[in-house]
C-alpha cells in the first residue's frame, strides 16, 4: 500500500525512466529511458521462458499507452498496430486529432479516446466512438479541467473513473495525481487528490492501472536533481477512494 520503485536496478535505475505500461497479457512492459546527454528511447521487457529480457524498442514519439485489446500502441498523435511480426510503423490518428498537440492519449474498452494538450494550463478532451467513427473531441467540465498543467489522463477500461495530474490549490506539491469517478447519472464527480502516499512535494504524474486491475503505476520526476523513476503500489486504495465519497 506504499509506493515503491518498480524493478530497481533493472527498470528503475540512475537514468531517467518514465511512462511504464504493460500489454494486456502482462508479458510485455514498455517504458521510456533517457540517459543524460542522449535522446530518450522506448525500451521493452519481454517475458520468454519465465525470464524477462530487456531490449531497446524505438525512438520516443509521443507518450506510451497500449489499448485494452493490445492491438494498438498510442503515441501522442500517432499509433502503431500489432502485426504478426511485431508492430507497424507509426501512423497518424487522422485529421480529427491533428490540430491538437497531444502528449498522452488513452482509450477505454469502447475506444473512447481521452487525451491532453501540451500547454501551460492544459485541457483534457474525449472523443467517443459511435458506429465505428470517432466523434469530434469535446472538453471535460471544470471538475477535471481546473488548475495548471492538467495532463496525462488515464481512462478506466469501463470508463468508471478518470485519473490525471495537475497543479491545483491545496495540493501536496507541484503536479499531483487526481481521480474522478463517474456518477450513476453519467456526470463526473469532483476531483479527488490521490493522497500523501502517492503525492509528494515534487511532480507525481502519469497514473496508470495495470491491465489485470491489481496495481497502480505512476512516475515521480525531479529535473533539478535530475531524477525520474516509475513507482507502483496496490490499486486497492482506488476502491477505498471510491467508497469514501
Amino acid at each position: 500500500m506504499t509506493p515503491e520503485r518498480f524493478a530497481p536496478g533493472e527498470v528503475s535505475t540512475d537514468n531517467l525512466e518514465i511512462e511504464g505500461v504493460f500489454t494486456p497479457e502482462m508479458n510485455e512492459f514498455y517504458f521510456v529511458r533517457q540517459v543524460l546527454g542522449v535522446e530518450p528511447r522506448i525500451y521493452r521487457y519481454r517475458l520468454e521462458d519465465n525470464v524477462w529480457l530487456e531490449e531497446e524498442f524505438s525512438e520516443r514519439i509521443g507518450e506510451l499507452f497500449i489499448s485494452v485489446d493490445g492491438q494498438s500502441m498510442f503515441l501522442g498523435n500517432q499509433y502503431r498496430e500489432r502485426t504478426d511480426s511485431g508492430w507497424s510503423e507509426p501512423q497518424s490518428l487522422g485529421p480529427l486529432f491533428e490540430g491538437y498537440p497531444i502528449m498522452r492519449l488513452t482509450a477505454s474498452a469502447n475506444e473512447t479516446y481521452v487525451f491532453d494538450e501540451r500547454e501551460e494550463y492544459g485541457i483534457l478532451r474525449y472523443s467517443q466512438r459511435i458506429d465505428g467513427v470517432h466523434q469530434a473531441p469535446e472538453p471535460f467540465g471544470p471538475e477535471i479541467n481546473s488548475g495548471r498543467l492538467t495532463a496525462h489522463p488515464f481512462i478506466a477500461p469501463d470508463e468508471s473513473y478518470l485519473i490525471w495530474d495537475s497543479e491545483r490549490d491545496g495540493g501536496y506539491g507541484e503536479s499531483d495525481l487526481y481521480i474522478s469517478f463517474r456518477k450513476s447519472d453519467g456526470f463526473w464527480g469532483p476531483a479527488i487528490n490521490m493522497g500523501p502516499e502517492v503525492n509528494t512535494e515534487g511532480d507525481d504524474t502519469y497514473g496508470t492501472i495495470t491491465p489485470d486491475g491489481k496495481y497502480f503505476f505512476f512516475q515521480r520526476i525531479d529535473l533539478d536533481v535530475p531524477e525520474a523513476n516509475i513507482f507502483w503500489m496496490d490499486a486497492q486504495f482506488i476502491e477505498d477512494l471510491r467508497t469514501s465519497q
